[in-house]
């Protein structure tokens, strides 16, 4: 392979890459994969509804029940919040409800991405 075909390679796969840094749909997947079990956009289930999670105060929906641990642990959602949330649920609010930790960072990200799709802006 030449060198101008491994520039062509390198920059092609480097513009998929940050094509899909940003979108929604793959986060939508693992989304569905990993927490769909438990939570739901639109749905209160055994955790509660992610519709616009991001920037809304945590524990803040007032027809969930959360643990006394969310409880006190206050602020807002943001993405980065959702992402350390993400890598350690038990490390972030110890005697949570939550569990399951997406260790892979590049997952974190992409259900973050998806989870801000379905918030509304902020203001």
């Amino acid at each position: 392979m030449t060198r101008a075909c491994i520039w062509i390679a390198l920059a092609a796969g480097l513009v998929a890459t940050s094509a899909s840094a940003e979108s929604p749909a793959v986060g939508e997947a693992l989304y569905e994969a990993k927490c769909g079990g438990c939570h739901s956009v639109d749905a209160n289930r055994i955790g509660p509804r992610h519709r616009d999670v991001v920037g809304r105060k945590v524990a803040g929906l007032p027809d969930f029940q959360y643990s006394d641990s969310l409880k006190k642990l206050g602020g807002v959602w943001t993405r980065a919040r959702l992402d350390t949330w993400l890598q350690s649920p038990q490390a972030m609010a110890p005697g949570s409800k939550m569990f399951l930790a997406v260790p892979d960072a590049q997952q974190r990200h992409d259900i973050v991405v998806y989870l801000a799709s379905v918030s509304r802006p902020a203001k």
